[in-house]
């Protein structure tokens, strides 16, 4: 019998966090779901990890027999899917217990729409919340396609979240061409807006935190990713705008690709935030670890 809902993970060496994202879908209270794996040839002991799983009559694991770039197992796991909707989740991040049911109840709801999306928390490696309810943009409720990608454009970001942030119909993604892999830094954003724009369709926000997202990279690995995602930003509203006359305005794009400048900076701050926090907090346990061992 076919799910309603197929939750697709796509992985490659992820053996410190995979366990968290696997019981984090497992216990969803939405329960007609699959769960398709798709491990990247990983090296680390992910694949023997996911084995644990294996006796769950919801979940398909599979095995790339060498590593491929992740956007292609992005689509490669999609593919796999035979739900009327198909949410992705990095094999870091964690699904809220009703984030399925809410949203499948969105998208069932509001039947012109093509995907829904919620806020999220942030949550270090220890699975720490270090900031909450983040992401939308002031987004709520339905609202047409062409108005989501130009508040997007406006807030110089990508507004709807990660990839665990949305839901789709499966048909509308597959139609669209799956997870673009032009801008690497961007394929979700650019994801959402082609599904928005090939379907002509419209997006459900719903402004409550329905998953975590976990941040636990290095400053530099940071420093080159908002950099390179900056210049992607930038570029796509400019293909949005050339290859879509009437979406997009001179002004918003100015506007855009100015907040995409500014919002580097901030993000930067915030993530160096995040690592005092994070090296605060390690140095917090290790002398708590101290302590109890001499007692």
């Amino acid at each position: 019998m076919t799910p309603s809902v197929s939750v697709v993970v796509p992985v490659y060496n992820g053996v410190a966090f995979i366990d968290a994202t696997m019981q984090s879908i497992l216990a969803q209270t939405f329960r007609d779901f699959e769960l398709v794996v798709s491990d990247n040839a990983s090296t680390d002991g992910t694949w023997e990890a996911l084995q644990r799983y294996a006796a769950d009559t919801r979940v398909r694991l599979t095995r790339l027999a060498s590593t491929i770039p992740a956007a292609e197992n992005f689509n490669h796991v999609t593919n796999l899917a035979t739900g009327e909707f198909v949410k992705l989740v990095c094999a870091d991040d964690v699904l809220y217990p009703d984030n399925l049911e809410v949203l499948v109840q969105e998208l069932t709801a509001h039947p012109s729409a093509l995907l829904a999306v919620s806020s999220k928390d942030v949550i270090d490696a220890t699975g720490r919340i270090v900031l909450r309810n983040r992401g939308l943009g002031g987004l709520r409720g339905e609202v047409t396609g062409t108005e989501a990608i130009r508040r997007s454009v406006l807030a110089g970001t990508n507004i709807y979240g990660e990839p665990p942030s949305a839901l789709f119909r499966r048909a509308a993604l597959i139609d669209a061409g799956g997870w673009d892999r032009r801008f690497p830094y961007l394929m979700d954003l650019v994801t959402y807006c082609l599904v928005l724009l090939h379907g002509n369709g419209n997006l459900v926000a719903v402004p409550r935190p329905l998953w975590a997202f976990r941040i636990s990279g290095s400053q530099e690995t940071v420093r080159t990713y908002l950099h390179s995602q900056t210049d992607q930003v930038i570029s796509f509203f400019r293909e949005l705008a050339t290859q879509h006359p009437g979406l997009l305005g001179r002004r918003q794009l100015l506007v855009g690709s100015s907040r995409a400048r500014l919002n580097a900076l901030g993000r930067r701050a915030v993530y160096r935030w995040l690592g005092w926090r994070m090296r605060l907090g390690a140095a917090v346990a290790d002398s708590q670890s101290d302590a109890n061992t001499m007692r």
